[in-house]
């Protein structure tokens, strides 16, 4: 699994690939956040934090997370270098996880840069020791749980064909669907008390929670429970190949 946790994040570093998800990241985060005069502008709120970046990095990872994961399986399937990998003495769960924790590791290397605004906005408040540490700390690691369950799903959507660009659209339907759907969804009060259970199957429900400073547990279980159902949707499929 080492080995090939190794080539899959050689393959993200060797290749345009992974510099394009972390150039782009930045270069739309810091346009939104420091340049372009909206919401999502850091200098133009009325307080020193976070909050529009935290709110933003969401709608970004949407569509650059899919794009980086249509290509881990599909790919594989496409040229038929699958095969091989089924012949190695490594097991189909492995597989996957080593794709997908290359995944994370691409996405956690592209957050670091972004403590930049962490700093700068320390600096720039008025009362820095009135500045939210912990809410910030927490909102990161809402945003790598966010991320890392994009990516569960883009490996799943990979897997489903052999062809990228549908694996990219398949991925990013369904990371909109459980980022903002079911809360959409449940926001028009259709189906009444189960209006509220529609919304907490939604990603945002729970990231938004943890954004608030308080890392409860049922979050972080939600998020585990969802990562792990579509790495076992993922491993249900990579099995269904040998046949």
């Amino acid at each position: 699994m080492r080995a090939l946790y190794f080539k899959e994040i050689r393959s993200f570093l060797s290749s345009i690939i992974g510099y394009i998800f972390i150039l782009i990241y930045l270069i739309s985060a810091g346009l939104f956040h420091w340049i372009i005069s909206y919401d999502t502008n850091l200098l133009e709120g009325s307080e020193a934090d976070l909050i529009p970046f935290f709110n933003l990095s969401p709608l970004i990872f949407l569509i650059l997370i899919p794009a980086i994961t249509m290509r881990s399986i599909a790919e594989e399937r496409r040229t038929g270098t699958i095969e091989l990998l089924f012949t190695r003495p490594i097991s189909d769960l492995k597989i996957i996880l080593a794709k997908y924790f290359a995944g994370v590791s691409l996405l956690i290397v592209s957050l670091l840069p972004t403590l930049i605004y962490y700093y700068s906005m320390y600096e720039l408040a008025l009362n820095p020791e009135t500045f939210d540490h912990g809410a910030t700390l927490t909102s990161y690691i809402g945003l790598v749980l966010l991320g890392s369950t994009f990516i569960a799903i883009g490996i799943f959507a990979s897997s489903f064909t052999s062809s990228q660009i549908v694996a990219f659209i398949l991925a990013m339907f369904l990371c909109w669907l459980f980022y903002d759907g079911f809360t959409l969804l449940g926001s028009y009060n259709l189906m009444g008390g189960f209006d509220s259970v529609i919304q907490y199957c939604g990603i945002s429900y729970h990231y938004e929670a943890i954004k608030k400073g308080v890392i409860d547990t049922k979050n972080v279980v939600y998020f585990l429970t969802v990562i792990i159902l579509f790495i076992y949707a993922a491993l249900t499929v990579v099995k269904s190949l040998k046949k």
